[in-house]
């Protein structure tokens, strides 16, 4: 049984536009000509408790308005929603109970007051019993090592600490179903990849389904077995980041050679990258067989190094906006 199915789900908005100056301000009070913006365009598709799902797009492919719909913020225009057997937007005062959300930049913790005071706030709200309040935070606090960060005044922490405040928040009345919007903005790189174990230790606990729309993606390589992506409001890729890698028939080989400078290789219709002493080869495997590439490496080139990879998610996910499809 599906954790949130949407099927058809389109919204529309209805804006004006008008010229520039005085004038035209004017009319556009009386006569206002008004512009209709497909912000989704039909999308469909489930989530299963307990997964970690990825939803990625350019700026403006409607990933916002899907979060704000699933969240009960938003009504759509048309089509079917239904999340822990509630109809968002429908049922939202139940609905809320068993959701939570870290949307973009919005503060949810009070400017002047110490997290710890807006978690215990939270405690009172939903009812949380003082012992598993206490459990539950200080397993949290733990993880995100902010036991020195929760009692300071929350204009004097930084951006990545309040972002951390904010998703213990959301966990701590035990939701099963998150919605993180942009989670790690303002983390560095340590404070990320230990919030990246702290998503995986939650969903492992407490069995949470997580939805995360990031412009990272190495949140995405990190976290999630499964990416949507969506364009211009409509989902062009839903399936595994394994299977999304292997319809892109690119691989990658990264040369590291002892000598200063690395030599020039010429290979037909391979992309090649050089700088200093390293060489980046990107192979069409429809053109080349990897295997004929790295057996004409290896019988004129010395070399210290040598690595095949797959491409950077970056490059698929580049690679798919431009064509629209797989």
């Amino acid at each position: 049984m599906p954790i949130i199915e949407v099927k058809d789900l389109k919204k529309i908005y209805k804006t004006h536009k008008r010229k520039q100056g005085l004038l035209n301000a004017i009319k556009s009070i009386i006569f206002r000509r008004y512009v209709k913006k497909e912000a989704l365009k039909g999308v469909t598709f489930k989530i299963n408790k307990g997964e970690i799902v990825g939803i990625i797009g350019p700026n403006g492919a409607g990933k916002s308005t899907l979060i704000k719909i699933l969240c009960g913020i938003l009504h759509p225009t048309d089509g079917y929603v239904k999340a822990l057997n509630y109809i968002p937007w429908k049922n939202r005062i139940e609905y809320v109970k068993n959701i939570g959300a870290v949307l973009g930049q919005k503060e949810q913790l009070y400017w002047d007051l110490p997290p710890l005071d807006t978690f215990y706030l939270n405690k009172e709200l939903y009812g949380i019993s003082k012992n598993v309040f206490r459990k539950r935070l200080k397993l949290m606090v733990k993880l995100l090592n902010l036991e020195e960060v929760i009692g300071t005044p929350v204009r004097d922490l930084s951006l990545g600490e309040r972002m951390k405040c904010k998703i213990i928040l959301s966990l701590l009345h035990k939701p099963k179903l998150v919605f993180l919007d942009e989670p790690t903005i303002g983390l560095d790189i340590i404070s990320k990849e230990n919030f990246r174990e702290f998503i995986k230790k939650i969903n492992k606990i407490y069995g949470t389904t997580f939805l995360i729309t990031t412009h990272d993606l190495q949140d995405i390589e990190r976290l999630c077995e499964r990416v949507i992506i969506i364009n211009s409001g409509k989902i062009i890729y839903d399936g595994s980041l394994a299977k999304l890698k292997e319809k892109i028939r690119k691989k990658v080989i990264e040369i590291k050679f002892e000598q200063k400078k690395a030599p020039r290789i010429k290979l037909k219709d391979c992309k090649i990258e050089k700088s200093d002493y390293k060489l980046k080869i990107e192979i069409d495997t429809k053109k080349h067989k990897v295997k004929d590439v790295l057996s004409y490496i290896t019988k004129n080139y010395e070399f210290l190094d040598l690595v095949v990879k797959d491409p950077d998610i970056e490059e698929i996910v580049k690679e798919i906006y431009e064509h629209e499809k797989i």
